[in-house]
């Protein structure tokens, strides 16, 4: 495998730059609704979120009616001015006081669940005020995604594709560890561009596939094993997620007519996405198919949810979901099952909500596969 990527970076970001102040103009928007004038942004996938800076835990961003600036420290002088598209950055180390310079005479916002009792108390007393915490400001700007974001998506949709079946046609053997398959599996997706991994590596073989998220372990596969990989590639922040599930040789009842059931279920909910689907509507598609092969009381979890800048975002599709999707959100699909002692899978896909439907990112195919 040689690195190779589909699309502009340079161009994209150049994207990014133009769409700023549309994007400060929304963010002022969603603060005014909770009766402040600025807000001071920590969450690390905000803070890439509004300025584009990519090492986003050591930065912030404070946005007033004014203006918005990234504030970080001096071991990023150099890297916040090549990134930010906001056009003013901070170097200090005492971050604190200088929001409270910058915010002076406003009402400042916090996001309550990203700042620390400890940094609001010294944050008040260099206000001389109380701060107004906030839960979820950004949550409906980022669940719908700009082009951009969706052609960063697609390109780590891809590359998870193109490293996952280099790894299946390399690797996935009897007598082969799954971590030794994660661990290839990390290493082509970086030769393809990867950033890295969206998070640790499933790979469940065996008994233990009955874990959802059993990460790669030093069992050694079996012949006869159902293994499940769920794996995503993180490119330029934007995280894919992807999980199929593979027969080493011939896999025996019940398993083999539980793959059916899954891929029947994540077919179904899939064929469902549109505009106005609700992530329960989604979620119940999927259960009920399920339920035909009485399976339904072993999918443990929801069907699925966003990503972006975080593996797991707005908006979710589970029974407890109150998001209905929108043109430009990015979900998972993701129904399984899992029986202790027995074993599990899951098939999972990354679906774009379009205008008049969907488009599925993830191009690996779905059904049923024997290795070896």
């Amino acid at each position: 495998m040689s690195p190779r990527t589909t699309v502009d970076g340079a161009a994209l970001h150049a994207e990014a730059a133009a769409a700023a102040v549309t994007l400060l103009d929304a963010a002022r928007a969603r603060i005014a609704t909770v009766g402040a004038d600025a807000l001071l942004v920590t969450a690390p996938a905000n803070v890439r979120y509004l300025s584009g800076f990519s090492t986003p835990a050591d930065g912030r961003v404070l946005v007033t009616s004014d203006g918005a600036w990234l504030l970080t420290d001096d071991r990023y002088t150099v890297q916040a001015a090549e990134e930010s598209w906001l056009a003013e950055q901070v170097i200090a180390r005492d971050w604190l006081a200088r929001v409270a310079e910058l915010a002076a005479g406003q009402a400042l916002a916090i996001e309550a669940e990203h700042l620390t009792v400890a940094q609001r108390g010294t944050l008040e007393q260099h206000l001389g005020r109380e701060i107004v915490p906030s839960e979820g400001l950004l949550r409906p700007l980022r669940m719908r995604k700009r082009p951009f974001e969706i052609a960063w998506l697609r390109e780590a949709a891809r590359v998870t594709d193109v490293a996952l079946n280099h790894v299946v046609e390399a690797l996935l053997r009897p007598g082969v560890r799954e971590l030794d398959v994660a661990l290839e599996l990390e290493r082509a997706m970086r030769a393809e561009g990867a950033d890295g991994t969206s998070f640790d590596i499933i790979v469940a073989s065996g008994p233990r596939s009955a874990m959802p998220h059993g990460v790669a372990s030093n069992r050694r596969i079996e012949a006869g094993d159902l293994v499940t990989i769920d794996m995503g590639a993180r490119v330029a922040g934007y995280h894919a997620d992807m999980t199929r599930a593979f027969g080493v040789g011939p896999v025996a009842e019940p398993l083999r007519g539980w793959y059916d059931a899954v891929l029947a279920a994540q077919r179904s909910a899939v064929a469902a996405i549109e505009p106005g689907a609700t992530g329960v509507a989604l979620d119940a598609v999927a259960r009920q198919q399920l339920a035909q092969s009485d399976l339904a009381e072993h999918f443990t979890h929801s069907l699925g949810h966003g990503t972006g800048l975080e593996i797991h975002e707005g908006p979710s599709l589970s029974s407890r979901s109150t998001d209905t999707l929108e043109p430009g959100m990015v979900v998972t699909v993701e129904p399984g099952i899992y029986v202790a002692g027995v074993g599990g899978l899951r098939i999972e896909d990354l679906v774009l909500v379009t205008d008049d439907g969907h488009e599925v990112l993830s191009a690996t195919p779905k059904d049923y596969r024997e290795l070896g």
